[in-house]
Formats: C-alpha cells, structure tokens, sequence
C-alpha cells in the first residue's frame, strides 16, 4: 500500500467554487456520530452479500450506511449484484445484464454462504429502498444503470434523503437531471486532481477518497464547500485501526469498511476510554463466527471482549473440548451424544461450515486451544458444564488465568473448586434476591443474576457484599433500553449475543454524560 501522506503537510489554501446543494440525510442513529461507518456490500461479515439480510444486519448492528451494488437485468430492472455474473453468488453460471427480473427471482443468492441463507432473493432496488426505509441508508455503487431509472426508483421511494449515488460524473450528471437535483451523488476524488475544478464541474454532494490519499486540507476543503468526505479503507492494509485513526483524525464523515463491527468497536474505546460496563461474549463473538470454535474467541478478543464465556464438555476418552449441548447435532456434522465419542472423532467434525463458507473446516477445539486462543488481555467466563473440578483448576494454572477468569456452575460444585484452591473465582446463579444470603456464604467473586430480578437494590446489596453481578438478557431483553437500565443501577458485566448493542448502550450513556 502507498504510504499514507501526513495529514500536517497538505495545506490547501480555501477558494469558493460551486458543488451541489447540501443536503441533510437521515440519521438512522441519534446522536449522529462524529463519524458514520458505511458496510461494504451490507454487513457482508455475517450475511449474504448484496441482500435484504445484509441490509437488515446493518440496522441491527448500529451502523449508518450499507453499500450495495446495482445492476440493470436485460429487461430494465435494477437489481443489487457487485459481479456482473451471477455464478459466485448464485447457482447460475449467466450475465446480470442477459437475465430477466423474472429469471433472477427463482435464484438462492444465500445458500452460497450457509444453509441457514437458503431462500434468500436477488434484490431489486425498490426491495432494497423499502427495506431500508427509515432504518439505515444505502450507497448504490451504480455498476450498470439507467440513469433515469434509478431517479425514478429513488423518488418513487422517497429515499432522497437516504440514499448517495455513486458513479462517474457523466452517470451522476444524468441522474441528477432526471431528479431535479433532489438525489445526493458522490464520485471518487484523486489527490492529483484540481480541486476547485473538480468541484465546479462534477457538482458533488460527497466524494470518496481512498486512504493513502486522505489529509485533513482535503478534508477541510470539501467541508467547507458542503461536500462529505468519505474515506474508502478496504483491504487487509487499509481496514485497521491504524488507518482508521488517520482518517478519522483527518476529518472524513463517513467510513466505509468491510469490519463495521470492529470499526465501531475501536470508534466508541477512542471517544470513551473508560465504559461503564464490561461485556462477556456469550460462546464467543457467536454472532460473527461459529459459537464455542476458535474463530469465535478469536473475534471476541479482537473486537476488546472483557470477557470469553465458553462452554466446557468431555469427549468419549476424557478430553475436554468447548461444546454448550449434549449432543453434536446442531453446530457440528456430527450426530449424537458428544460422550459418545472419542476426541479422534470429534476432531473429524465440521463445526463451521454451517455458519458460513469461510468458516467451513473450522473444527470443535479441545479447552487448551481454547484458552491459549484468548491472547494477553481477554479473561474468560467458563461455563463447567460437565468437568471435574480439579481438571478446570489445571487449565486455569497452566494458562496463567487465576487473575482472569470466573467459573460458573452450582454452588455444590463451586465449593469443591474453592477447596481446591480459595483463590479461585466462582461465579455462581443467583435465581433469586431471596438466594442471595445463602449463595453470599460462598463467598464469590460474582453472582450471575437472572435479568429479571436485577435492581438497583439488589446490585447495591451485592456490591455491599463485596460481590459483583453479571448478567445476560439473551433473548427478548437483549435491548439497548434494558442495557442502559442496569448500567445505571451499577451493574458490572452484561453477557451478550449482540455485543453491537451493548456498545450502542454505552454509547448514549457517555453522550447523557456529555450532556
């Protein structure tokens, strides 16, 4: 990659000239961020790309923007595709521009990546423009359009305000004559280029400039002229948090990223250094990677996990391995009771492919693999399903994790760990406020509270015990509502599926403090 220019250096001395009208976009989160993360091809991380699924994920996960890609089939519909063949993402082996609407719409466009996408549709543009409606705006990178089409498609939406068009000035110019001038357009900016030319005659509403060539006399050039600046990171080199600081300290509105979730991650430590929760990865980042696997610890510890609950089960022979059911049957291509066979076999299974095509070989990992995979900073949250006490006490010394883990099971069993070494953390159920007495003479390091006895008088009781509280609200309480309820009764650690969500809580609570 070319060595990014030092954003001190380029000073650009401001000329008036012309651009497009500025324009105010919806702003699918409030308070809009400093800085807005567009997804490259919706949240292709975790869904299909180019697809309603990809779009939603987006709106799921707290991120502004999704990119998408438009193509124009054979008999004038635009529909979302990047390749301008269908065979990589569906079974068809046939140009976009030589197939049908019609044609397209018998086609799978997610069991590509995962049975569980199966019977996912090509997408037109007007799918995409309702699914999006209010909810996350679109970057339509036009491949190969109809111009006028487009406009028509975006007004007979109204999507005006959420939506940018991307493409080269002549296909922007055609589109914004046939909406009036009421459709945003962005083109790419070359630092070769004048600037005040290229202003005068593309008109811009936003321009996309790639990494390497984004200074902040740039940046300040086009804000000054009412254009967004929107840095393209892609790329193992470019998609980092190195660059992503770069840019960001430049002054670019928005990013676009194929790591949305670790860009937002690495956004919200910047702005707020001290959170005032921790957060437990429930199996792993098991959003983003298959539950209880190495890729899954891995990603949680990339994204800053303060914690790694994993589940902990023997095989046939009595090697422990990371499993949360009894049986095989959901998350490996094994069937069966796991007791049922020895680690040999286990360790033929698939425990990926199910998630998705790049995760396809991903094996089930024993405890040692699982624990070395945590790196220097995560603790983990090990789940002792069925593990004797004295073989998890092992694992925890050899590791170098008395200072960084917790042990959740009964009390019965977490008395016999503490007989084995007192320095040990339980972390026992706490069902109900009522427990608490009996469960305190344990004298944990925490309880895992059910959610739905949390209080602010039961966290102070705990606290007042010298015990912490974590909890999870897996399942219909897994809101940023309920996150920021029991952050505010002092709650120390929150387990999550959705750990985007969690961030978006600590988010507002920061800004309720600014404010």
């Amino acid at each position: 990659m070319p060595r990014l220019v030092a954003l001190t250096l380029i000073l650009i001395p401001f000329v008036s000239v012309s651009a497009a009208e500025p324009v105010t976009f919806f702003e699918p989160v409030k308070p809009a961020r400093r800085v807005q993360t567009i997804a490259h091809r919706g949240m292709a991380m975790l869904t299909p790309e180019n697809t309603l699924p990809a779009i939603a994920a987006c709106a799921a996960d707290y991120v502004e923007w999704a990119e998408v890609d438009v193509r124009l089939t054979r008999d004038g519909h635009h529909v979302l595709m990047h390749d301008d063949t269908l065979d990589r993402t569906t079974i068809r082996k046939a140009k976009v521009a030589d197939a049908t609407l019609a044609e397209l719409r018998k086609l799978d466009a997610g069991v590509w990546l995962a049975p569980r996408f199966a019977d996912t549709p090509v997408p037109t543009l007007a799918d995409a423009l309702a699914a999006a409606k209010g909810k996350v705006n679109l970057y339509l990178d036009c491949k190969q359009i109809d111009p006028d089409q487009l406009a028509k498609d975006v007004l007979a939406a109204g999507m005006e305000s959420q939506v940018v068009v991307f493409g080269n000035p002549d296909v922007l110019a055609r589109v914004r004559a046939a909406s009036g001038g009421r459709i945003p357009t962005m083109t790419k900016y070359r630092a070769k280029l004048d600037v005040d030319t290229f202003l005068k005659d593309v008109r811009p509403t936003a321009v996309e400039i790639d990494a390497d060539e984004v200074t902040a006399g740039l940046c300040r050039r086009f804000r000054a002229a009412g254009v967004k600046v929107q840095a393209k990171v892609l790329g193992a080199e470019w998609d980092n948090p190195g660059v992503w600081a770069k840019v960001v300290a430049a002054g670019v509105d928005w990013v676009q990223t194929d790591d949305p979730v670790g860009f937002r991650a690495w956004d919200l430590r910047a702005r707020v250094p001290s959170w005032p929760v921790r957060i437990a990865y429930h199996r792993g980042a098991n959003r983003y990677a298959p539950e209880n696997t190495l890729p899954a610890i891995k990603e949680a510890a990339r994204l800053g996990a303060d914690y790694v609950e994993i589940d902990i089960r023997p095989s046939k022979d009595g090697r422990f391995i990371l499993l949360h059911d009894r049986t095989l049957n959901r998350t490996t291509t094994g069937t069966g009771p796991v007791t049922a066979l020895a680690f040999d076999e286990v360790a033929k299974l698939d425990a990926g492919k199910s998630f998705g095509k790049r995760f396809t070989d991903t094996r089930v990992p024993t405890l040692d693999a699982a624990l070395a995979a945590l790196g220097d900073r995560a603790h983990v949250y090990l789940d002792a399903k069925d593990i004797p006490p004295e073989h998890l006490l092992a694992a925890i010394k050899k590791h170098g994790l008395m200072d960084r883990h917790v042990v959740y099971q009964s009390r019965e069993y977490l008395a016999k760990l503490k007989q084995l070494d007192p320095n040990v953390r339980p972390l026992p159920p706490l069902k109900t406020a009522a427990d608490l007495p009996a469960v305190a003479e344990l004298k944990p390091y925490g309880v895992d509270a059910n959610w739905s006895i949390l209080s602010k008088e039961l966290i102070a009781d705990c606290h007042a015990r010298g015990i912490k509280v974590f909890s999870d609200a897996l399942g219909r309480n897994e809101t940023v509502e309920q996150y920021r309820k029991a952050i505010g009764w002092g709650i120390d650690l929150i387990q999550t599926d959705y750990p985007a969500r969690v961030f978006r809580a600590i988010e507002l609570e920061a800004t309720a403090d600014e404010g």
